[in-house]
């Protein structure tokens, strides 16, 4: 006999109401404001060796302004692409889209919009090639580097971190108008400064690579060839920054300093490989020593870029 009893679906649990502050905070993260830093270091040392000295206020203004943008725009449709592996990775769970405080459609808007609002601020407040450069670097992070080399290749952070030296170019283009071979040397030290300073990150953080399946060479070579090549890539690092001496005649206080410091890094990058070779089981690499040593110096070299042109 049926009854007329009514079955009722399990009740859901209300969802917590986000305030607009938490939201706010939540995009702002999508841009990884602490990658944004280590650009604006590189691009504003770059605008006083341009100008032989001070740069205009405004056009600095500007350029730091709206390259901040533009790198935004590139970090958080990174964050969109990404999406599916950040879940997966112990360094990134924690990010917006990870942890579902954002969309993944806001997501793709709010890049998308930073990276017109910094096109056309660059192009009004400073030149049509400061411009370009900037949208360049957006879309060779996200089309070329995120959705093609990142989860196909080990050499995905050698030639993905093309974008993060337009910052060097993107600076220069803003005070001059046009491309030097200054800036092409800095951008070269920034070429080759990014994959040791990435792969000491990566032997970190190797299992979550590993289990997001992407083929940082850490996950997928032995700790001496990872090493060896983050050794051959900061001689190449100090070698190039040596070169801004005569193609920027600098004063000697630049190399001075670029020579200490190469030194330094030198000295750290090849204590990796004495420690593997040092034959004692279990024994710490400690790869994260260089990470933040490397962080350090690109952070006084660029200083010293900057304030070069100030004592001539």
């Amino acid at each position: 006999m049926l009854t007329n009893r009514q079955t009722t679906a399990p009740a859901r649990a209300p969802e917590t109401p986000r305030s607009f502050a938490t939201v706010v905070k939540a995009y702002i993260a999508l841009t990884k404001p602490r990658i944004i830093e280590l650009l604006l270091i590189t691009t504003l040392p770059v605008m006083f060796l341009a100008a032989h000295g001070l740069p205009p206020l405004w056009t600095s203004v500007a350029v730091m302004v709206f390259g901040t943008l533009s790198a935004g725009s590139a970090n958080a449709l990174n964050c969109y692409v990404d999406r599916d592996i950040d879940v997966k990775m112990r360094r990134t769970r924690r990010r917006p889209l990870a942890r579902h405080q954002v969309s993944p459609r806001g997501a793709l808007v709010f890049g998308i919009v930073l990276g017109i609002l910094s096109t056309i601020g660059l192009w009004v407040t400073t030149n049509w090639l400061a411009a370009t450069l900037s949208t360049a670097a957006i879309l060779f992070y996200v089309l070329v580097y995120s959705m093609i080399l990142k989860r196909r290749t080990a050499q995905n952070i050698v030639w993905g971190g093309i974008a993060g030296c337009m910052p060097v170019m993107i600076g220069w283009a803003g005070i001059t108008e046009r491309l030097d071979w200054a800036p092409l040397v800095l951008f070269g030290v920034v070429f080759f400064w990014t994959p040791p300073h990435t792969w000491t990150l990566a032997m970190r953080y190797k299992e979550d690579y590993a289990a997001a399946e992407v083929p940082m060479l850490p996950v997928v070579a032995t700790e001496r060839r990872v090493i060896i090549e983050s050794i051959v890539y900061t001689w190449a690092t100090v070698i190039c920054s040596l070169l801004l001496w005569p193609v920027a005649h600098t004063t000697m206080f630049y190399p001075i300093v670029a020579a200490v410091l190469g030194a330094m890094c030198l000295w750290e990058v090849h204590r990796l490989l004495g420690r593997l070779n040092s034959g004692k089981t279990g024994v710490d690499l400690r790869p994260m020593r260089f990470f933040h040593w490397s962080n350090a110096y690109l952070a006084l070299l660029f200083l010293a870029v900057a304030i070069d042109p100030l004592l001539a």
